[in-house]
């Protein structure tokens, strides 16, 4: 039988789960939105405006998130300049 103890670390690492998801798909969104804007230097309201697109967006995909995390890399792929590869 589980215990509150039990529970709570389940809770918490869950939560801390969840927080990091959050936080890397909430980054994810701003790239794609303001590529020439760092994420470091946006005030916390700004952050927190992509956090909560990014909790919509998980609970609305639930266990396909990596479909959106993917289709988000794509979005910024075609932007950035890739250097060729030396020939081996």
């Amino acid at each position: 039988m589980e215990t509150p103890q039990s529970q709570n670390r389940f809770c918490s690492h869950y939560g801390a789960k969840m927080d990091y998801t959050t936080e890397l798909v909430a980054q994810a969104i701003h790239k794609a939105d303001h590529q020439e804007l760092p994420w470091q230097g946006q005030p916390v309201a700004h952050k927190e405006r992509y956090r909560e697109y990014a909790r919509n967006a998980i609970n609305l995909l639930g266990e396909d998130i990596g479909v959106l995390l993917l289709a988000l890399e794509d979005a910024t792929a075609g932007t950035r300049m890739r250097r060729p590869r030396a020939a081996a």
